[in-house]
């Protein structure tokens, strides 16, 4: 069976969220389980194409609009990855450092997947299922079926994936003219409320949509920015698959970002190392009990009230806790973290951007991870985490809630359903309390369970062959 799937990122050549891990990751596992699997994605010009040897192996045309755009198809030579990696460079607009916010970046990804569908017929590559990603990738299925240009690829079962539904690509109808020729009369397969808007072509025009967690699958059907009804209306052919992790990547034993490798049987003291190297490192006494935040600095991400809940927490606790913050995004959230950072610099240490590095180093150190989330469709933070011995506290939504099993329900994490101030702090507090009546043998135990917990890509890749096969046959 072949497999391409289609997206705007992959890790580690292009990432800003969960949607490049995951594209990192399914392919690998899905070439070991047999499937030939693909990833096609927009070159970007950063690190991972300059640091690897890429070599043409196509080379073409497409017209969009009134320009006339060459297009290269680029292949990293040694699979390294653990798949088969294709880049559409397309100069002077797929070419670029960044990923996504300029200001044509509709023309960009209309033009990625006209030149890679292009290419697929040129060279009679026909694969066996198509697996589209999110937005950015939406109008691939509604071409296949009503594009004359593609017609070679009519018939080929699509499987769409939404990773974040808010997220849906919309644009005014004059974006149509530059789209390949299609039969006119089905534009209201691209149409909702008098926009184009490629999210809701995708669920219309696959032949399955998958969404990555049951849980989010539902929310979808009551809140998905507008698509509500349409997810509704298209149930009968949506699955939720819960979203896994590079196992290979994230183990502490092996894992070459930690400062301190440790074995399941060895996590008590490997932890004990890890949170006193991160404490020597930020100025927090390693005594005291960890929680972390990694993300992205975003009302989605809960990120908004952190300082009020870290205010309430200093004033109530009285020095009971460290925190640590890693991550980046909204300005004056960052504004306002550093500035109580100053003010609690002995329990709250912080880091302005991304640093992958650090942020495993984090989770090996961290007893407790803060997920305050108001939309987390899947979420991986937790998983990893939990790969790594450090219990999740989070808020019941999506993923989190379908990964994640209270304590007082005989669990490994706590889960609040009050997103204010103080439903957060309340939950910080009961995880406390936890740890303060729990001994360390007991403690112990709950982190080699976590470390236990099967969240492998391996038992999600056989959901997905078997959808694969369901819609081949």
């Amino acid at each position: 069976m072949r497999v391409i799937h289609f997206a705007a990122e992959c890790y580690p050549v292009a990432k800003v969220g969960g949607l490049a891990d995951v594209l990192g990751a399914l392919p690998k596992y899905q070439r070991k389980a047999g499937i030939t699997a693909s990833v096609v994605m927009p070159f970007y010009n950063k690190a991972f194409v300059q640091n690897n040897e890429l070599e043409i192996v196509y080379e073409g045309q497409i017209q969009q609009g009134h320009s006339l755009y060459d297009y290269h198809v680029l292949k990293e030579r040694s699979d390294l990855l653990g798949f088969e990696l294709i880049l559409i460079k397309i100069p002077g607009l797929l070419d670029r450092e960044e990923i996504y916010s300029y200001p044509d970046e509709s023309e960009q990804f209309l033009a990625f997947q006209h030149a890679a569908l292009n290419w697929l017929c040129d060279t009679n590559l026909r694969p066996d299922i198509i697996h589209c990603h999110d937005h950015h990738t939406g109008l691939i299925p509604f071409y296949i079926e009503n594009a004359k240009q593609f017609a070679y690829l009519k018939g080929v079962p699509t499987v769409a994936t939404v990773h974040n539904g808010q997220y849906q690509g919309w644009q005014n109808w004059d974006s149509a003219a530059l789209m390949p020729a299609f039969d006119t009369w089905r534009w209201g397969l691209l149409d909702w409320n008098g926009l184009i808007n490629p999210l809701a072509a995708l669920i219309k025009c696959c032949w399955a949509y998958t969404t990555v967690s049951e849980g989010y699958l539902h929310e979808l059907y009551t809140r998905a920015n507008g698509l509500e009804s349409l997810f509704k209306a298209e149930q009968d052919k949506s699955y939720g698959i819960v979203n896994g992790i590079d196992t290979d990547v994230w183990n502490t034993l092996t894992d070459p970002m930690l400062n301190h490798n440790f074995s399941q049987a060895a996590v008590k003291k490997g932890k004990e190392i890890s949170k006193k190297n991160i404490g020597e490192q930020y100025g927090m006494d390693e005594t005291l009990p960890l929680f972390v935040f990694i993300g992205r600095f975003a009302l989605e991400k809960g990120a908004d009230l952190l300082v009020s809940v870290f205010e309430s927490i200093f004033e109530n606790l009285k020095g009971q806790a460290n925190f640590f913050v890693l991550g980046s995004g909204d300005k004056n959230i960052e504004a306002s973290l550093l500035k109580i950072q100053k003010q609690f610099s002995q329990h709250l240490a912080l880091f302005i951007g991304y640093n992958e590095e650090l942020a495993h180093q984090v989770y090996a150190s961290a007893d407790f991870l803060l997920m305050p989330s108001r939309i987390e469709p899947c979420g991986l933070n937790q998983l990893y985490a939990m790969r790594y011995g450090t219990v999740p506290v989070v808020h019941a939504t999506g993923g989190l809630k379908d990964t994640v099993i209270d304590m007082n329900e005989g669990g490994y994490g706590i889960l609040f359903n009050d997103i204010t101030v103080s439903g957060i702090a309340e939950a910080i507090q009961r995880a406390l309390q936890h740890w303060n009546a729990t001994d360390q043998k007991q403690w112990t135990t709950l982190r080699k369970k976590l470390m236990k917990l099967d969240f492998s890509w391996e038992k999600s890749t056989r959901k997905y062959t078997e959808l694969y096969n369901k819609l081949i046959n």
